[in-house]
């Protein structure tokens, strides 16, 4: 591992996203806390980084749940005055027009410094911009990834910060890609091949989602009307990104070096980039969680004492059960076996599985031998993911003292949660789970999962050692017996060991809990996965060929399944060929 700091390039980090802390509203879910406890870690090991990202008005959404049982959005404009403003201006062009984004400082969350772009400050009439995090207008998207790709190189030399390396954390931030092009063809007179090609030596990506919307594509119309061309041209830009100009394999061409969240995504990733020509290399790098932040500091001392980590696990579940309480009303036994599930409410995460077999569930419901702890989020404009929601919250209706689902979900509630449930139930169809951090931070506070083998699982918990795990024969993710295969072993897991276990061998789960801290609290920590970027990506190496690492993928999943879902919505990345390639 790489020990001295002096010699260690420096980093630009760029993400849509953000989540430090509660009080500041700018993440989604878990790409940005992610970046947040990546940006903790990098702090916590002296390396030399910055991070960009856009200082966002109103947040993701404050969602809550109505009479019809559907949840509805709040927009609250919030007070963003305690960030430190740096007094530098950068100018992007945005249909035409000069847009002044102001740069603010974040540095008071044990990070490295944050530099957040601004359009909605006092009489800036380019507020709608950086208005609302993800919004659904095409324009407001694209206005946005103009500010962060292009404005946050343009902040990176106002405020005179060296920089050896962009790392691109997913693909909104492409379009720094193209303002580094754009640089070296304006300043340094370089042909755009030339320009592309040193580019790519600079430039770093992350890619996350298998989910086709978590890889965004964009009408060419659309980014020459919005100003996202910025000097190049319609035949240089299709390139990069393809017809439609597809964000994630617009990243892939940037970079010299690409890498997936777990060693499972990494097969998936390259197994469905596999198309794309010029493409970089995309090696494994698991996700990790920052530490001091997400696990309880008297489970810490339990762990590393060898004392009573009984004691500390029954008051965080009595926290949690009191603001249970407080919140909806209902009363949770604390001596149930209580099942925590949050997640981001998408259709692959199958959030109401345990329930598709009311003959076996609803009497560990109605008897208490388990209880269920839901929450989670939709996009404000995702009507199926708010239909997801409301299920789960009629389930809390129809078994009041033994479901909740708890409204408006955020940091302080995932704090809760995943310190407080006895355990916690994963299980996305495979393989649409790219990482699944919140298993890491339960299993840091010895919350045993209880999970499909998807994501980082594959590389943690021992099924009956540390967690238990879900394993049925894998038809592939869009086999609908997939589900059927799926909830069976769920169940007789659920039922025939978990239960067992918890009421009738206290000594063993305790055992588990220990477990589960040893597993996770180095392997599945933000310090050692920023010290696997610095060793394996930012420094430069002789990377693995492609052919190499597409070797690798021997064991990956077909990939019909994944073109059959892409080609449901829209999407036509499967089909870039040689047609496509520079000299085209």
């Amino acid at each position: 591992m790489a020990r001295n700091r002096s010699n260690l390039p420096r980093v630009a980090y760029f993400c849509m996203e953000y989540g430090l802390n509660e009080r500041l509203q700018i993440y989604a879910g878990g790409l940005g806390v992610l970046a947040g406890d990546y940006i903790k870690a990098a702090k916590d090991e002296g390396f030399p980084m910055v991070a960009l990202g856009i200082l966002w008005r109103q947040d993701y959404t404050h969602q809550f749940i109505g009479e019809d049982l559907m949840p509805y959005d709040m927009f609250p404009n919030l007070d963003y005055k305690f960030l430190k403003d740096t007094g530098v201006t950068v100018t992007v062009q945005v249909r035409g027009e000069e847009v002044q984004c102001k740069v603010r400082l974040v540095d008071q969350y044990g990070n490295v410094p944050l530099y957040l772009l601004d359009t909605n400050y006092p009489g800036s009439p380019h507020g709608w911009m950086t208005n609302r995090l993800y919004a659904s207008g095409p324009q407001e998207r694209v206005a946005a990834e103009i500010i962060l790709g292009i404005g946050g190189i343009r902040a990176l030399r106002a405020l005179k910060i060296p920089v050896d390396v962009y790392h691109f954390n997913e693909g909104h931030a492409v379009l720094a890609g193209i303002e580094l092009i754009r640089e070296k063809m304006t300043e340094r007179g370089m042909s755009f091949e030339d320009a592309w090609r040193e580019t790519r030596k600079e430039v770093v990506f992350t890619t996350h989602t298998p989910v086709a919307a978590g890889n965004e594509s964009h009408d060419h119309e659309l980014l020459k009307h919005m100003g996202a061309y910025n000097g190049l041209d319609y035949n240089q830009m299709k390139f990069l990104g393809g017809d439609p100009f597809n964000l994630t394999v617009a990243a892939l061409r940037l970079s010299r070096i690409t890498n997936a969240v777990s060693k499972t995504h990494g097969k998936t990733a390259r197994n469905m980039w596999r198309g794309v020509y010029h493409a970089s290399p995309i090696i494994s790098i698991t996700n990790g969680v920052h530490i001091d932040t997400w696990q309880d500091p008297g489970i810490k001392k339990a762990f590393k004492t060898g004392g009573d980590i009984w004691e500390p696990h029954m008051k965080l579940k009595r926290r949690l059960l009191e603001y249970i309480k407080k919140h909806t009303g209902t009363r949770m036994s604390e001596n149930a076996l209580t099942i925590g599930f949050a997640r981001r409410a998408a259709p692959y995460k199958r959030s109401d599985l345990i329930f598709r077999n009311e003959e076996i569930i609803a009497p560990l419901l109605r008897d208490k031998k388990i209880q269920l702890v839901f929450s989670g989020k939709a996009h404000p404009e995702d009507r199926m993911g708010k239909e997801i929601i409301k299920s789960l919250v009629e389930m809390d209706r129809k078994y009041r003292d033994s479901i909740v689902f708890l409204e408006n979900y955020n940091m302080e509630l995932a704090r809760l949660l995943v310190q407080g449930c006895d355990l916690w139930l994963n299980n996305p169809r495979r393989p649409m789970e790219a990482s699944g951090t919140s298993g890491m931070k339960a299993a840091i506070n010895g919350v045993l999962n209880l999970s499909i083998v998807d994501g980082w699982v594959g590389e943690g918990p021992q099924h009956g050692v540390s967690g238990w795990l879900i394993e049925s024969p894998n038809r592939g993710d869009s086999d609908p017996g997939q589900d059927e295969e799926d909830l069976k072993a769920l169940y007789e897991v659920l039922t025939g060991e978990v239960i067992q276990t918890f009421y009738n061998d206290r000594t063993r789960w305790v055992e588990m809990m220990f477990a589960s801290i040893d597993m996770a609290h180095w392997q599945f920590s933000s310090r050692r996965m920023i010290r696997e970027y610095y060793d394996l990506i930012y420094q430069e190496e002789e990377y693995p060929a492609e052919a190499e690492i597409q070797e690798q993928a021997g064991q990956a999943l077909p990939g019909a399944a994944f073109e059959k879902q892409w080609a449901e919505q829209g999407e036509n990345v499967f089909l870039y060929n040689k047609e496509s390639s520079l000299h085209s």
